[in-house]
């Protein structure tokens, strides 16, 4: 019952069932159960969401959604979460500053890690920032002066970047592993699972669908950056650049995974060129996802889930042949 897509239920008395969510990376294996939990969801959220045109679904689609930074991935999220699509978005980069904030372990970790060597780390103190914090738990994190030690391509940084995913990435899944469960006891028919780093992490097995937004021309790219963060310098807007995967290479990373299964929104028009083009790739991938796999799930529980463990696979072995080529490739250089 993992990969693409899980099995969706309503449930009155708001109780899990036994359910079962499985990641794994080159490094990690985790398994998170939910066995007659409980979890606080609100009156209206427990109310049944309305399905697709193309039928009752019983099944929840994963549709994982990445970018690069100013490639219009936040504007795409966003026209995805809300009317007429109203996709439930669990978007990494919030729960990712929700695990550093002051009195988190993240928070603690950060700290303990980089402000010996990073004086400015924290927030100044002010007149508004008192020295223990506005809720005494510490300051915030001075996000521009950390973006500094970790944003770049030097090897030093790229060390200093390891060691912030290494605290950020494990917090980041736990979050999504409860938003995901939410998702599925409310009956929505998908999730939005926006993650910049979604292939770098290897999430995107777990989805059936994985949405690439991209600019073709890499100077667009960087003037949105400019525009959207003022502050910063050309030097340290290609510094944030470099710091990620190149969207292009994303995009024909998304391109493999083959026919509805990969799609790239290229963003170098306008938005409602940005709007037709997400209508379109909706409208594709409600069409491949068939009322018959949701009666097969309902009528044939194991059929289902060897469907779903044959997906999964389908994922890893698309991963494994896109490393195989890169590999070539570099070799060839």
């Amino acid at each position: 019952m993992f990969g693409a897509k899980c099995k969706v239920q309503s449930y009155p008395k708001l109780q899990l069932p036994h359910f079962q969510f499985q990641y794994r990376d080159a490094n990690i294996e985790s398994t998170v159960f939910a066995a007659g939990a409980r979890i606080q969801i609100s009156e209206e959220e427990a109310k049944p969401k309305s399905r697709p045109e193309t039928g009752d679904f019983l099944t929840m689609l994963f549709i994982g959604l990445t970018g690069s930074i100013a490639t219009g991935k936040s504007t795409v999220s966003s026209i995805l979460s809300n009317p007429p699509y109203s996709i439930p978005l669990i978007d990494a980069d919030v729960l990712a500053r929700k695990v550093v904030e002051p009195g988190s372990k993240g928070y603690a970790a950060i700290v303990k890690h980089f402000l010996p060597t990073t004086p400015d780390l924290l927030v100044p103190v002010s007149e508004t920032m008192p020295e223990a914090g506005p809720d005494g738990k510490g300051r915030p994190l001075n996000r521009p002066a950390l973006g500094k030690r970790v944003f770049g391509d030097t090897e030093e940084l790229k060390k200093d970047r390891a060691v912030l995913n290494g605290i950020v990435h494990p917090a980041v899944r736990s979050e999504m592993y409860k938003a995901i469960l939410r998702a599925y006891v409310t009956g929505h028919w998908a999730v939005l699972l926006d993650v910049p780093l979604l292939f770098e992490s290897s999430l995107d097995r777990l989805c059936g669908t994985v949405f690439v937004v991209a600019v073709k021309d890499p100077e667009v790219q960087m003037q949105r950056l400019m525009a959207r963060d003022p502050h910063l310098s050309r030097e340290d807007a290609e510094n944030r650049v470099l710091s990620q995967t190149d969207v292009r290479l994303k995009a024909r990373r998304c391109e493999a995974r083959g026919e509805g299964k990969g799609v790239v929104l290229w963003n170098d028009g306008s938005k409602e060129d940005l709007k037709r083009d997400i209508g379109e790739a909706i409208r594709h991938v409600q069409a491949s996802s068939p009322v018959w796999w949701s009666w097969l799930l309902l009528a044939c529980p194991p059929a289902a889930a060897a469907l779903g463990a044959w997906r999964f696979w389908q994922n890893v072995r698309i991963n494994k042949a896109w490393t195989e080529q890169e590999r070539i490739e570099k070799a060839k250089l």
